[in-house]
C-alpha cells in the first residue's frame, strides 16, 4: 500500500509541474517588433510589426490584433493621431497597418493582441521616428 501511495504523490507532482509552466506562459513570453523602426513621412505608409515568442525565438502567426493606435506621444502631443487599418498578411508572424505619418518626430503605435492558448493580452508600444 505505501507504494501505491508513494507512487500517486509522485505522479500527482510531476502533473502539478506540467500544468505550472503552462499556465506561466502569458504577455512576457511575447514581443512585438517594428521591421523597420524610421519612416518618412508619408500619407500611406505601411507598418510591418512582428510577432515573436521568446521562449522559442518563433514567429506567431494567428494572433487576434483588436487594439491598435498611432499617436504622438513620445514627442508630448498624444492627441495627434492618425487612423490606422490592418492589411493583409503577406508573411506568417507578420502584422501590417496602413496609416498616415504626417508630420516628422516621434510616433507611437500602441498595439494588443490575444494569442491562441493564451489568457493574457499581449501588448506593446513601439516608437518609430518619422523623418522629412
Amino acid at each position: 500500500m505505501p507504494h501505491i501511495i508513494s507512487r500517486f504523490c509522485a505522479a500527482f507532482a510531476a502533473a502539478s509541474l506540467l500544468t505550472v509552466s503552462a499556465v506561466q506562459a502569458g504577455e512576457a513570453d511575447y514581443a512585438f517588433e517594428l521591421v523597420e523602426t524610421v519612416y518618412s513621412v508619408s500619407d500611406n505608409a505601411v507598418l510591418t510589426l512582428r510577432l515573436t515568442d521568446l521562449r522559442s525565438q518563433q514567429p506567431v502567426e494567428g494572433a487576434i490584433i483588436f487594439a491598435t493606435r498611432v499617436d504622438m506621444e513620445p514627442d508630448g502631443m498624444a492627441m495627434m493621431t492618425s487612423q490606422i487599418t490592418a492589411l493583409p498578411v503577406e508573411t506568417l508572424g507578420e502584422y501590417r497597418f496602413a496609416t498616415d505619418l504626417s508630420m516628422e518626430g516621434n510616433w507611437q503605435i500602441s498595439v494588443a493582441a490575444k494569442v491562441q492558448g493564451e489568457a493574457e493580452t499581449v501588448q506593446a508600444r513601439i516608437v518609430i521616428e518619422v523623418q522629412e
